[in-house]
């Protein structure tokens, strides 16, 4: 395992909007000595004592074990959240494909795991109030996003019953943002063709208020450093990350200098149901649902045992997402390509 050059380190999905960033901090990491990243496309990007090997995680004879061999961790970030018109493909990609790495770990002997869970694994919780990693992880059945991360938080469940010797961590993070995954975030949750100079505050005087709609944020940045020390601190269980302050209707406006109108939850939901249904906007009505449910996470355990302290605010980040919108800001990687629109 690892030796005198430093640990061995897999990420999968490590050319998305957290893939990205884990494999950069590592890459700097002193204690780090090679990074192999797993994408579904090489990328021309290549930080230092970092290698890429094109893996499918959806294709069924793909031999993970192959590339875990020798690895003192493997970090676990590889999802697809399109298309939603189709939960079977998804279900494929993220629940089978994640089963296949969890197997791949054992078979290779592999001591840690990182598994990259979300808020969305949790059920339905308050949002006056936060909640530790104890509350439920049942999901919000509706939507496929939650139905995955959920089904996983099972799956781990038998794995660490049935291999005790291999540390495992979930990571929970609140919404991931940062400057250059805007132009992949607005394509996978807006469309293809939303206009990025739609995010400059000249362009919203109202912002719709829909009861409910009160959420975390976390610039990707941060929530990789809590994977980083989740690889180097000797941690079990879940963790919960997320920054302040909380993101609702009435930063948005202060943000914006718009005036929060009051919208009903039926209203909101049936506007996005029918431009879904119309293949107009990517983003479900199910999961609109599902935000609206989402619980607030108290994030105390993260910051106690792996001495994590988000350096970026909620409204830092989000300034920081929505110039990149504007700016069709991206990186050098497949998922992760800039694009300017409008």
């Amino acid at each position: 395992m690892s030796s005198e050059t430093g640990m061995r380190i897999v990420v999968t999905g490590a050319t998305g909007n957290v893939g990205t960033s884990v494999v950069r901090l590592l890459s700097e990491d002193l204690g780090v000595g090679s990074v192999l990243g797993l994408a579904r496309r090489i990328p021309d990007w290549k930080p230092p004592g970092t290698e890429w090997a094109a893996v499918d995680l959806s294709a069924e004879r793909t031999d993970l074990a192959a590339h875990f061999e020798g690895a003192d961790a493997v970090i676990h970030l590889a999802w697809a959240f399109q298309p939603t018109h189709d939960p079977a493909r998804t279900w494929r990609t993220n629940v089978l494909g994640s089963i296949r790495v969890f197997e791949a770990v054992a078979a290779a002997d592999v001591p840690v795991l990182v598994h990259a869970s979300s808020v969305g694994a949790y059920s339905p919780g308050p949002k006056d109030h936060t909640v530790d990693e104890s509350w439920p992880t049942h999901g919000w059945p509706d939507a496929a996003y939650c139905r995955e991360k959920a089904y996983l938080e099972r799956a781990l469940d038998t794995f660490e019953r049935d291999h005790s010797n291999t540390r495992v961590v979930r990571m929970r993070p609140a919404f991931l943002f940062k400057r250059e995954s805007a132009s992949e975030q607005r394509r996978i949750f807006g469309g293809r063709f939303l206009p990025g100079p739609l995010a400059r505050p000249e362009m919203l005087r109202f912002l719709p208020d829909v009861p409910g709609l009160r959420v975390q944020a976390l610039h990707t940045d941060d929530a990789a450093e809590a994977y980083r020390l989740a690889v180097t601190t000797e941690v079990r269980g879940a963790f919960n990350l997320a920054a302040e302050p909380t993101v609702d209707a009435e930063l948005l406006g202060e943000m914006f200098g718009a005036r929060p109108v009051r919208v009903p939850r039926t209203a909101a939901r049936s506007a996005i149901a029918a431009a879904w249904g119309l293949h107009m906007l990517p983003a479900s009505p199910h999961l609109f649902d599902a935000v609206l449910r989402l619980p607030m996470m108290d994030t105390a355990r993260a910051r106690a045992e792996l001495g994590w302290h988000p350096r970026h605010t909620a409204t830092e980040v989000l300034e920081e997402f929505l110039l990149g919108m504007q700016r069709g800001e991206g990186e050098d990687t497949a998922p992760m390509a800039g694009r300017k629109v409008g």
